[in-house]
């Protein structure tokens, strides 16, 4: 007699072995409150560009929503208790949209696409979250001299770099002591957004998955330690098919993007975040 899925437990391929655990299903179903970890360390660049080549990203159902200003963001995360205190890093590529669905409407950053250097956290984060991840090198940045530098690579092709030169500390704004209001019905819906897609086995060009999600923005376990703002650049370099033969488009698409304009950086040191079980289909 085969096995049967418990409908309470989490299951990833492969199945065969029971519930799995991850960010959202510990040791014997338990959750991670993500107080005191992980802790985090974010780097950024902002910029202007055209309108129209951001909106050839767009699936259906997002247009865009204000100046077309896109976000690089590393992101370089330690003592992640889903991992047993280990870590990974993160580089994604975002700008500002509206998503208009038959039900809901949603503004926020468009993820558009978020390398990681850890397989687990791109399994857990596709399959479950919908959240657009792919493999990539991300070392720890190097500070030198006031600078940063931040680099991706694939198989040893650098496919981007990314400086930044801190030069303002921004004061901290402490959180007030009484709890958040939970939001109503009545009030946008705001956060990260994304666009899950499967194919369907054997019918290549057919979706068996595809719809928006959503990440709420609210992460009331996240406290800021530090927070500086500067100047900085980014640079994704042009690939041929033989550097990188899965991902090529993808870092071209943005090396073609036009600079109008440099929109500073920043460098924020952050503690605490959520185990994404607030993410949610958007309809």
């Amino acid at each position: 007699m085969g096995y049967q899925f418990d409908p309470k437990a989490m299951y990833r391929m492969p199945t065969h072995f029971g519930p799995r655990t991850g960010p959202r299903y510990g040791p014997d179903g338990r959750k991670f409150e993500c107080k005191d970890n992980p802790k985090s360390t974010s780097v950024s660049v902002s910029f202007l560009t055209n309108s129209e080549q951001l909106e050839a990203f767009l699936p259906p159902g997002f247009s865009l929503n204000g100046e077309p200003v896109v976000s690089v963001s590393g992101g370089y995360m330690k003592k992640i208790e889903w991992l047993a205190g280990r870590g990974y890093n993160t580089l994604g590529v975002s700008f500002p949209v509206v998503f208009e669905g038959e039900v809901d409407r949603a503004t926020g950053s468009f993820l558009t696409v978020l390398w990681e250097n850890l397989t687990d956290p791109i399994l857990t984060g596709r399959e479950e979250l919908g959240f657009s991840k792919i493999y990539c090198e991300l070392p720890e940045p190097l500070t030198f001299n006031g600078e940063t530098h931040c680099t991706a690579s694939w198989l040893g092709f650098k496919f981007m770099d990314m400086h930044v030169r801190a030069t303002e500390q921004v004061p901290i704004q402490q959180l007030p002591s009484s709890p958040p209001k939970q939001p109503s019905a009545e009030q946008p819906l705001t956060g990260t957004l994304h666009y899950k897609y499967m194919p369907r086995t054997g019918e290549w060009g057919t979706a068996d998955v595809t719809y928006a999600v959503l990440t709420p923005a609210s992460t009331p376990n996240r406290v800021v330690k530090e927070h500086w703002r500067g100047e900085g650049t980014v640079q994704f370099h042009k690939a041929r098919w033989e550097d990188l033969p899965t991902q090529y488009n993808i870092v071209n698409a943005f090396h073609e993007l036009e600079v109008k304009e440099w929109r500073g950086a920043s460098i924020v040191k952050t503690v605490g975040g959520k185990d994404l079980s607030d993410q949610r289909i958007l309809r």
